[in-house]
């Protein structure tokens, strides 16, 4: 196993095509996690270039990080689906990390998270608990091949409960503030189970 990355030892950019074979070569299953987000502008044909070249060094398997309802994933999903190689794609709710290491780092840092979230659920997940599943589902045999799983955190929890949850583990006082100013997050309304590497929810 060897992560690839524009500032990693191994160099991969979806954007220069020269850096795709080292990257690929060797490796009998990949996976495809596209920054800034998967259902960005143009995420369709970034992602769908170099999983079609990967089929050429021997890539067997691809595995496609995805989000959870969220409709504007499915240029990129379906990229990684006519890419000539078996696929699963992996649909996450919202990463936990992302108040912890992520783009809300700064205003839970400062105190005081100012989000446009409306006062719905989301089951955020662990990023770890979602490596052990890109990890288990492209084994033979498991029987995930062709199928998308979903996969959640164990409980829903709204922005406000999740910033409490952090300020009363850290010992430190961070409000959250719901803010009207730009496009509004909607998680989706009926969270799905938590999924295992060994029991996702695929469909």
């Amino acid at each position: 196993m060897r992560a690839a990355s524009r500032s990693g030892a191994v160099k991969f950019d979806w954007y220069d095509p020269s850096t795709w074979d080292d990257a690929l070569r060797g490796a009998d299953a990949a996976y495809l996690a596209y920054l800034p987000d998967v259902g960005a502008p143009g995420a369709g044909e970034a992602v769908g270039a170099p999983a079609r070249r990967a089929v050429e060094p021997g890539v067997r398997h691809l595995v496609l990080l995805s989000a959870r309802g969220e409709d504007q994933a499915e240029p990129a999903e379906r990229a990684v689906r006519e890419s000539g190689a078996q696929w699963t794609v992996v649909r996450a709710s919202w990463f936990a990390q992302n108040l912890s290491e992520g783009p809300l780092l700064e205003g839970m840092r400062a105190g005081e998270l100012v989000f446009p979230a409306r006062e719905v659920l989301e089951p955020f997940i662990d990023s770890r608990d979602i490596a052990d599943v890109v990890v288990a589902v492209p084994r033979p045999g498991s029987g995930y091949a062709g199928r998308g799983v979903q996969v959640s955190g164990p409980r829903p929890l709204s922005f406000r409960d999740a910033v409490a949850e952090v300020s009363a583990a850290t010992g430190r006082e961070i409000r959250y503030v719901r803010t009207r100013d730009g496009p509004e997050f909607q998680p989706v309304r009926a969270p799905t189970p938590a999924a295992s590497p060994r029991s996702p929810q695929a469909s």
